[in-house]
């Protein structure tokens, strides 16, 4: 009997034990479903598989291709036909037959240092290419910040609103479990359902906004766009930021101007290129001509021959290129002033308005909602205890939602300050 009893306990005893693991694998599948995808592995993602990014890459290759075939040398020139054969001949006399077969070569032989010269323009076209690209990225880089910040402010929005109807619900039970005493307002009854609806609104609309954030996340990672995706909601608040930026700083980091001093450099050495034209190319060509007539021998001829590229009238083109040439990076040079000026008053004014809205924020955080919380708690203890009613609970419930909301939305206004921020200063 007790073998029997021991062998009939252990059955229900594995039961519980599968029934337990599933749970925890089920429960460990779901948490590895929902895990949060931090801001670095978007950005990551976002590097090294966005097509916008990955064109400039092929382009940059282009060039290189293009570099490589820059030290060539043209196609050598064949040919045949006759020479010096006269139009009437002696056709009774074959031994007094006029004229030549000719065999003909020639080969164009470019100048090694207009070679190098175009070689080095396409390598610094390629360079420009790799700029592009970075100024790009840091464009893309601040659309996913602000989506990203966007989606874990609304995600922070969905959970208030959670907690709100949660709230409501409670006030709306109790409301109703009152009124048959007569220690509740029927109008207060509709008051709160009124309210809860209007939560359950905002809570559609916002999972709807979430949605979109993570459309455009996908877009940019070049994902799926229906493909769920999870934010880290524990980002911390922006850190107050400096009013003025070192000159040297913004020379180093920011890829518009790195792409104009790749730019300008590629001119210069365009202009070198274009120098460089006055130095002559050369030529040589062989021909052989067998005689028609078995009386006469054979003969050759053999030539060198140079271009004369600073005669008046050929070198006038050169210089005025590089005149030009000269005009445009200088242009460049003072577009580049005004960019790094510009930028300087952009993110001072950047500065002053982010470290503004970081204080507001911090306001909203510290004092205004820890108030209005126990505010809401007073009058919620004072409504259980039947001391008030329930449209004081739901004005102090307002009050705490208005004040919640509001911070979010000045929390989300600092997020976006910031990535704009960051853009700016290329962090």
């Amino acid at each position: 009997m007790l073998s029997t009893k021991k062998h009939t306990s252990s059955g229900p005893d594995c039961i519980a034990v599968v029934a337990i693991l599933l749970v925890l694998l089920t429960t460990l599948s779901a948490h590895a479903q929902r895990q949060a995808l931090p801001l670095d592995s978007v950005l990551q993602n976002i590097r090294s598989n966005n097509p916008m990014l990955q064109q400039y890459d092929l382009r940059a290759k282009a060039q290189d291709a293009y570099a490589e075939g820059a030290t060539s040398w043209m196609a050598p020139m064949v040919g045949g036909g006759l020479f010096m054969v006269p139009y009437s001949g002696n056709a009774e006399d074959p031994s007094d037959r006029q004229g030549s077969y000719m065999l003909s070569a020639e080969q164009a032989i470019p100048n090694p240092a207009k070679q190098r010269a175009k070689q080095a323009v396409f390598d610094s076209r390629a360079a420009i290419e790799q700029a592009k690209a970075e100024v790009l990225y840091n464009e893309l880089r601040a659309k996913a910040k602000t989506a990203y910040y966007n989606q874990v402010v609304l995600t922070k929005k969905l959970n208030v609103l959670q907690d709100n109807a949660r709230i409501m619900e409670y006030m709306l039970k109790l409301a109703r479990i009152r009124y048959p005493y007569s220690q509740g307002k029927l109008g207060s009854i509709y008051k709160a359902e009124a309210r809860l609806h209007e939560v359950e609104n905002m809570q559609l609309m916002t999972q709807s906004e979430i949605q979109q954030q993570s459309v455009q996340l996908n877009i940019l990672m070049s994902l799926p766009k229906a493909q769920p995706l999870a934010v880290d909601t524990l980002l911390s608040i922006p850190a107050p930021v400096a009013l003025s930026t070192d000159t040297a700083y913004l020379n180093q980091n920011r890829s518009d101007l790195r792409q104009l001093d790749r730019t300008i450099e590629s001119m210069r050495l365009s202009v070198e290129q274009e120098r460089l034209e006055r130095k002559p190319d050369f030529r040589v060509s062989f021909n052989h001509m067998t005689p028609r007539s078995s009386m006469m021998p054979g003969m050759f001829t053999a030539m060198g021959m140079v271009s004369i590229p600073i005669a008046p009238w050929s070198g006038k083109m050169y210089k005025a290129n590089t005149k030009a040439m000269n005009l445009e990076v200088e242009a460049m040079q003072r577009e580049r002033e005004s960019i790094l000026n510009e930028a300087q008053g952009m993110i001072r004014n950047m500065a002053l308005e982010l470290n503004a809205k970081r204080e507001q924020v911090e306001n909203y955080r510290t004092k205004i909602l820890p108030a209005l919380k126990k505010n809401y708690d007073v009058t919620m203890l004072a409504y259980e205890q039947n001391s008030t009613d329930l449209p004081d609970v739901i004005d102090a419930w307002e009050a705490l939602n208005m004040a919640q909301m509001e911070y979010l939305n000045n929390l989300q206004a600092l997020y976006q300050l910031a990535a704009a921020y960051e853009r700016e200063v290329e962090r």
